[in-house]
């Protein structure tokens, strides 16, 4: 199934009065009108009575339907993945008469508030068929950018674009700590490291020299594949030999990432760096906390003018497995203020679209947990302690 289906294609009527529309939750009553409207707009790939019902009743899901004097004239469905930050846009349908008059926007800005406000999602996805014109028109002009492509998606084993949009906007204030994306795939933790170190120190500069030099540094080696992330506590002992006051919160005993390696050697390897890390922590007098920073711990933290690096899933926010850093520098209106080093260039981002993320608290307390064993790992900085 997907957002925009084998539809039939009709003229709108320039009469339909969108004033008269209102948007609200999919209701039992429904079903005739949703299932009268999927039978209309479809050739292929349609969704059964049964299937709304379940969405109606049980499904993990936004379910909205537009209603006039005439009637339900569309619906929209949306789909979450329990426990990430990531919703799609399963299927939209309009009666014909209203094609071409704004309610496919309506819908989609009412499912975007709700998916963003109501399930703390950070994108939403859909796919698109490429000879459907109209819909990747509407979808680019209300801000989704094609990522990518699904080869023999639909029943007619026609491909499917895929597009995306961020419902997170930026928040970039003049008090917001300066910004640095990571150049690499496996130094999100540098690329946090060095706006901490930039926020406490001015002139303090961005390079991919210092990026690379601070990975060296506090890298774990191994991972599943490629160059290894970055360790917290190797992390905490690098921004403690650059002068700044750090403590570190693990939800577990280190050493840490271990699952994701799969040969003894590298497992071992990775064990003794961690070992080492905790002996110069031991040292240079780092608190490390064998408990996870909550979210009453966190705000006090920001409160006191620190920043903290926090351990997120990739999953949760663009469906990778991948672990990763971001920096909460703030927060406003119940919700944290992170810079998130990583861009997504193939989904043509820029740093508008990573900078000054405002995250729902809860969906932040999802987010900050990595793999099997939910791994979560955060460290607090602050300027250092003059006596």
């Amino acid at each position: 199934m997907a957002s925009s289906k084998g539809e039939k294609q009709r003229r709108p009527d320039p009469s339909m009065d969108m004033t008269e529309i209102r948007i609200r939750a999919a209701t039992p009553a429904d079903l005739d009108a949703l299932v009268r409207i999927e039978e209309a707009c479809f050739d292929s790939d349609r969704l059964s009575r049964r299937s709304f019902r379940d969405f109606i009743h049980h499904g993990h899901c936004t379910l909205l339907v537009s209603e006039g004097d005439c009637g339900i004239a569309g619906y929209i469905l949306i789909l979450y993945r329990r426990g990430t930050a990531l919703a799609r846009l399963y299927s939209i349908a309009l009666t014909p008469s209203t094609r071409g008059t704004g309610l496919a926007a309506g819908l989609m800005s009412a499912s975007e508030d709700i998916a963003r406000d109501e399930h703390g999602c950070l994108s939403l996805r859909l796919e698109v068929r490429p000879d459907n014109k109209s819909a990747i028109t509407l979808y680019t002009r209300l801000g989704y950018k094609q990522f990518g492509k699904y080869l023999d998606y639909y029943e007619d084993h026609a491909d499917a674009l895929r597009f995306e949009k961020r419902l997170v906007r930026s928040t970039l204030t003049a008090n917001a700590p300066s910004y640095y994306s990571q150049t690499s795939e496996f130094t999100c933790g540098p690329a946090c490291m060095m706006m901490a170190l930039k926020a406490f120190d001015p002139s303090v500069s961005f390079s991919r020299v210092e990026e690379f030099r601070l990975w060296r540094e506090s890298t774990t080696v191994f991972m599943q594949t490629g160059h290894g992330g970055c360790e917290p506590v190797g992390m905490a002992v690098a921004l403690a030999r650059k002068g700044l006051s750090v403590e570190v919160f693990l939800s577990q005993e280190p050493p840490l990432f271990i699952d994701s390696v799969r040969l003894k050697a590298q497992r071992e390897a990775l064990t003794l760096i961690q070992e080492d890390y905790r002996r110069e922590a031991e040292e240079l007098r780092i608190p490390v906390h064998i408990k996870p920073l909550d979210n009453v711990a966190l705000s006090a933290a920001l409160g006191e003018g620190a920043y903290a690096i926090v351990l997120v899933s990739l999953y949760q926010m663009l469906g990778s497995k991948t672990p990763h850093w971001v920096l909460v520098y703030g927060e406003e209106n119940g919700r944290y203020l992170i810079h998130d080093p990583w861009i997504e260039t193939d989904a043509l981002e820029t740093e508008s679209a990573a900078a000054a993320l405002p995250i729902p608290k809860e969906a932040f307390e999802r987010m900050a947990r990595w793999g099997r064993g939910r791994l979560r790992a955060a460290i607090i900085v602050r300027k250092e302690q003059t006596e």
